[in-house]
């Protein structure tokens, strides 16, 4: 009897997750009228292309009940076990489907709450991998990953307002004031939900620069395993500064660069950027 990992679309792991063998189950992209899986097809230029025409951002929904009940139903027909790791349940209702759906597998199910986003959720996914590489079973891997999810650093900085006042996180008159002062706000991860922070001033890599400086300072002891660099499509020279900046003040094995897929993109607009990593 195996153990699957498998994750919601939104953990952003890409080709990382592909080479574990994470099985994903993709949330639902709307764009008017048409409706799309998150990293099946649709790709974040279909959202900018979208938001360009019509000034709104898509809506998304989370897999039903039924849904997450097939899903779990293909991946333990072999009698495997699966863990699932869910978007923070308190950005979505992902988390509650699946976990009611998992009622029907008598055990063999176990579904977690990331309490994060994006390759937050993803870095918990990886940990996961890494135990199950080390031949932990399903109880040590569940019980060390939830333990984990305090610590895992979900931050990012956008580069302007407009995608989220569209989507009710900020006001109006913020969204003016920030792009016309070139005011670019920490936005993290807080028990499970996204809360302001740090208002950086200035160009973009003069704002990551502060941001990588500030992570450095905030979190002195970290897990070493690996750091995510996770951007919605940001300007290549940009990705590449916050590199430079994070294997300067950190000592990560790894810094993997992913790209967020349209249902993260569609909340935070083009040139995001973050850097993701679990700290000690």
């Amino acid at each position: 009897m195996a153990i699957k990992l498998t994750a919601d679309s939104t953990c952003d792991l890409g080709e990382y997750g592909k080479e574990r063998g994470v099985e994903i189950m993709p949330l639902t992209v709307i764009l008017g009228e048409e409706s799309y899986a998150d990293g099946v097809d649709i790709v974040p230029q279909d959202i900018f292309g979208y938001y360009d025409r019509t000034k709104k951002l898509p809506k998304t929904a989370a897999p039903s009940i039924g849904d997450y009940e097939e899903f779990f139903a293909r991946l333990t027909e072999s009698g495997d076990e699966v863990i699932h790791f869910n978007i923070s349940s308190k950005s979505s209702s992902a988390y509650s489907y699946a976990a009611e759906a998992a009622k029907s597998f008598g055990g063999r199910v176990r579904v977690i709450d990331s309490k994060a986003l994006s390759s937050g959720q993803g870095l918990l996914v990886m940990k996961a991998s890494d135990l199950l590489r080390e031949g932990k079973g399903a109880d040590e891997i569940e019980e060390t990953v939830n333990a984990l999810r305090g610590k895992v650093n979900t931050s990012f900085i956008p580069d302007r307002l407009d995608y989220l006042f569209k989507g009710g996180r900020c006001s109006r008159m913020q969204m003016y004031g920030a792009n016309l002062l070139k005011i670019h706000p920490l936005i993290e991860m807080e028990d499970g939900q996204l809360v302001a922070g740090t208002k950086y001033r200035g160009s973009m890599e003069k704002c990551v620069q502060s941001y990588v400086r500030d992570l450095a300072a905030k979190y002195p002891s970290y897990d070493d395993t690996r750091c995510f660099i996770t951007h919605s499509t940001a300007d290549p020279a940009l990705v590449e500064f916050a590199k430079e900046q994070v294997k300067e003040r950190f000592s990560f094995k790894e810094v993997l660069e992913t790209v967020a897929g349209a249902v993260i993109t569609g909340h935070c607009g083009r040139n995001t950027l973050g850097v993701l990593f679990i700290a000690r």
